[in-house]
């Protein structure tokens, strides 16, 4: 990474005249450097944000009139059905689908993750491609290195940088990418405005993690497999999830009262919110997402350690629990 981390919030001017960068707020080089890394992956126009949310909060701002109605995917990452709930009052409508079909008609806006975390799900992106409306498409959980949803018709790339990209859990940040210039400029617009921007830190640290994505990616998603393959065989787990690849994957034990057994008997994994770092992490979703999972679904991401000690850690675990 050729990128120096430059912590200037102001830059000075040439001959009386604005440069390239004049005030963080807009843009700053190490923010740039990263963007054109993340571009290049996904295809397109990067933008870099705060967090996740803050990129889907752009998005909306940017791309939904007061009164238009979102689809949002079924079994999504539930964040986005709270921040949608919570921008009622300035007129933004939801309507959930499922999004192994055709989005409703009545849509503004589509947003899609691919695949749902953590029902892991994927969407028909050639049903939702083929509607009128833009589509938004949260791949998250796949990376550009599994899935470019630009090439599948998508206007938006959206990703929680925070996860698999950064992949250190430290540093939280959000990706947009599209292949439009002039929409590209209007998330800038709104983004600057707002003042939704990255640190410098931060995207120092994202373009970082881009340097070892492939590698721990691949290793993650090998173990991921073994893993989904053995839990699906033990006797104490009841349904599993896993669409093949990536690193993220949900099994479901008998209730919440075993899944938060579960949780707490691991030793390797750690018992921890959050995803696609390092270091594999076990939690029982239902405390936050409430009703709309199973009461004994459990998300394991899945990191760098050994496969068999943490097999041999479920595996404990499961026992006990």
């Amino acid at each position: 990474m050729d990128a120096p981390l430059d912590r200037s919030a102001t830059w000075p001017y040439g001959d009386g005249e604005p440069g390239r960068f004049s005030y963080a707020r807009a843009d700053h080089p190490t923010g740039v450097a990263c963007e054109e890394a993340l571009g290049g992956l996904d295809g397109g126009h990067a933008l870099l944000y705060p967090s996740g949310m803050a990129a889907v909060t752009t998005v909306v701002l940017t791309m939904l009139r007061p009164g238009g109605t979102v689809a949002l995917a079924e079994g999504a990452y539930y964040g986005h059905r709270t921040l949608l709930d919570h921008l009622a009052p300035w007129g933004v409508n939801v309507v959930e689908f499922d999004q192994t079909g055709r989005p409703p008609a009545e849509a503004d806006l589509i947003l899609v993750e691919a695949p749902a975390n953590p029902l892991l799900t994927m969407p028909d992106l050639e049903a939702v491609a083929a509607h009128a409306a833009p589509v938004v498409c949260d791949a998250t959980v796949a990376s550009p290195l599994r899935l470019r949803p630009l090439d599948h018709g998508c206007d938006v790339a959206l990703h929680s940088a925070t996860k698999i990209l950064a992949g250190h859990d430290d540093a939280l940040a959000g990706v947009t990418v599209t292949r439009a210039e002039e929409l590209r400029d209007r998330l800038h617009l709104t983004r600057r405005l707002a003042g939704i921007v990255a640190s410098a830190d931060t995207a120092w640290l994202v373009h970082r993690g881009l340097e070892t994505l492939e590698t721990r990616l691949d290793r993650q998603e090998a173990t991921a497999r073994i893993l989904a393959e053995r839990l699906a065989a033990h006797p104490a787990v009841e349904t599993v999830r896993y669409p093949g690849f990536s690193f993220l994957l949900s099994f479901d034990v008998a209730d919440g009262a075993t899944a938060g057994r579960l949780e707490r008997g691991v030793e390797t994994i750690i018992n921890a919110t959050s995803l696609g770092g390092t270091r594999s992490k076990l939690e029982a979703r239902h405390r936050w997402e409430g009703d709309r999972i199973p009461p004994g679904l459990l998300r394991l991401s899945v990191g760098l350690e050994n496969v068999e000690a943490l097999w041999a850690d479920l595996e404990h675990a499961l026992v006990d629990a």
